[in-house]
């Protein structure tokens, strides 16, 4: 009979060692861990590897995680954090910016990080006018630059000449090496220094991860940091990732078959994927993730440039068609024969929002609703062309302009995006209705950068632009000086009176600490620029993403993305 207790006592004990190890497994798969690779996609190569002089998204998407501001926006809260900068205080007239940098911050390769690498990315890149940057138009109240000076190795001061309400936000800027880009300056070769060519190990950068390799239509590699300063609540070195891989892929069908595939980690969808990815969430192991409409925005552009080729003295743009891009009732036209609910229902299977003005409604705030509408409508758009004298007037099934010019002119867009294509091609359809001869051509995303920002050799494209909820930041687009004025790029004084009322507004707003007021400046820019169409809306996408079930600390926004902390993503 003794045995039957043995036997019972060596049971309990079994029982306890197998639930001690399940509780144990279910707590270490709670706990973040180190290694494992995130593989993503893209449909571009990045076109450089400087974040001061890349004015496209292709580029970005590496930077973005090398580099690092005094500054940085949190995507849930949308509140400034600090980042580079452990704290700072302003004075009392608040012009006066003092930051105290984080001590022992060190760059990837190992030289420690200071005020002069901040003062350097100032003076030295960003107002250096022999240096081509977007930031610039932001760091800029009319014709004044910010004072930066430093105090000691660890504080910087920032003067500025007035009052400027998004200062905070705008210190998320990326600050750059001196140690490894003084002499590109001095020399002044820095326009085409981190190039494409450039060997991984001279890109340096504090960030969460640096880049290991690149092979061109192929991928790049991102690599841990292993010097990065951050620390999790728990007291963790930061990034937990070992690598993130992006593949570079032909379009986002391509994209798409190797997320179905298992061989990427996200994909961003297309609302008319939804309906056969939805379902396939248990099967494939990843779920889908609705954070509300875009930030950035869609549109068609016509070709303003009235400048004239430096080295040929013919003009960018054929005078002719300039006399049709120039005209307000043609570009009105060409607003009523958008149909934004065709595309939304087609293209987007109605997970898609119509665009009537600069801002996204996920602005928030400064989101204008009550701007100037465009109804879909080819009659009217008709009438308004045949009253502006854009009439058929040989029968040929083709409008001529008052001088008896045919209106033919080539439509661009770029490649790799499949919807941005298709959505090309409706409003070809539709203006060719109208009796226009549009010639439409998609080419390679770098291809059209160079297009809009280099030799202005183009007549209309529809393209689009990243966004966010701080309407100064598209001072680099909406004022006449900014290096993105794409309908009229390099222009350097206001064309139009509209364009000088836009200038004034970008000028007055920055300066306003009161967001009331401010808002009243902005709604009034929206609906300008509604009214006068620079640029022509089309619709904007709902932010879906499909990510796979195996990374911890995901919180998707519609404002960061799925993976805005990359440095705290895990793998489970």
């Amino acid at each position: 009979m003794a045995y039957f207790f043995s036997n019972y006592h060596c049971f309990l004990r079994s029982v306890f060692i197998v639930f001690f190890f399940l509780v144990s497994a279910v707590a270490r798969a709670d706990v973040p861990r180190y290694g494992g690779s995130l593989i993503l996609s893209s449909t571009s190569d990045p076109k450089s590897f400087n974040d001061i002089t890349a004015q496209e998204t292709s580029t970005h998407t590496v930077t973005g995680n090398i580099f690092e501001g005094l500054t940085r926006l949190n995507a849930i809260t949308l509140k400034v954090e600090p980042a580079l900068a452990q704290s700072w205080e302003v004075s009392e007239d608040g012009r006066a910016w003092t930051f105290h940098l984080r001590p022992k911050v060190v760059w990837n390769d190992g030289l420690p990080f200071s005020a002069d690498d901040v003062v350097f990315t100032f003076n030295d890149l960003i107002y250096n006018e022999d240096i081509v940057s977007s930031a610039r138009d932001i760091f800029k109240i009319g014709d004044e630059i910010f004072k930066v000076e430093k105090v000691d190795d660890l504080t910087v001061r920032f003067t500025l000449p007035v009052k400027f309400a998004p200062f905070l936000q705008s210190m998320s800027q990326s600050i750059l090496p001196k140690h490894k880009l003084a002499k590109a300056v001095a020399e002044k070769k820095f326009n085409f220094t981190w190039g494409i060519d450039t060997p991984p190990a001279e890109i340096v950068g504090t960030g969460p991860f640096k880049l290991e390799s690149y092979r061109p239509g192929e991928r790049f590699v991102l690599v841990r940091n292993p010097l990065y300063w951050k620390k999790s609540a728990n007291g963790d070195a930061l990034p937990y990732l070992d690598r993130i891989i992006y593949l570079i892929v032909q379009n986002q069908d391509t994209a798409m078959l190797k997320f179905l595939d298992g061989e990427v980690d996200l994909i961003s969808l297309r609302g008319f994927e939804y309906p056969m990815i939805k379902p396939l969430e248990a099967k494939k192991n990843f779920t889908v993730y609705d954070s509300g409409p875009d930030f950035g925005s869609s549109f068609f552009v016509f070709n303003q440039n009235t400048s004239r080729n430096p080295k040929t003295q013919k003009p960018f743009v054929d005078p002719v068609k300039s006399k049709w891009f120039l005209d307000i009732n043609f570009r009105r036209a060409i607003a009523h024969a958008i149909d934004k609910t065709k595309m939304i229902e087609i293209l987007m299977n109605g997970l898609g929002y119509p665009q009537n003005s600069d801002m996204s409604e996920s602005a928030g705030f400064f989101y204008n609703p009550n701007v100037e509408i465009y109804e879909y409508d080819l009659s009217k758009a008709k009438r308004i062309l045949s009253d502006a004298g854009y009439r058929d007037r040989d029968g040929d099934g083709v409008i001529e302009d008052s001088s008896g010019h045919p209106i033919e002119f080539n439509l661009f867009t770029n490649s790799g995006n499949v919807e941005r294509v298709q959505i090309a091609s409706i409003i070809r359809h539709d203006l060719q209705s109208l009796g226009m001869k549009v010639n439409f051509l998609s080419l390679e995303f770098n291809t059209l950068v160079t297009k809009l920002n280099a030799t202005f050799d183009w007549d209309a494209i529809v393209l689009g632009l990243t966004g966010g909820i701080e309407p100064h930041f598209g001072k680099n687009v909406w004022h006449s000086t900014g290096g993105l004025h794409l309908w009229y790029p390099q222009q350097k004084t206001p064309a139009t009176a509209w364009e000088k009322r836009v200038d004034e507004i970008f000028d007055q707003g920055v300066q306003e600490l009161d967001e009331n007021k401010r808002k009243t400046l902005y709604d009034e820019f929206q609906v300008i620029i509604s009214r006068q169409l620079p640029l022509i809306y089309t619709v904007l996408n709902s932010n879906l993403y499909a990510v796979r079930n195996k990374f911890g600390n995901l919180h998707p926004t519609s404002f960061g993305g799925a993976f805005h902390n990359i440095e705290e993503i895990y793998i489970k």
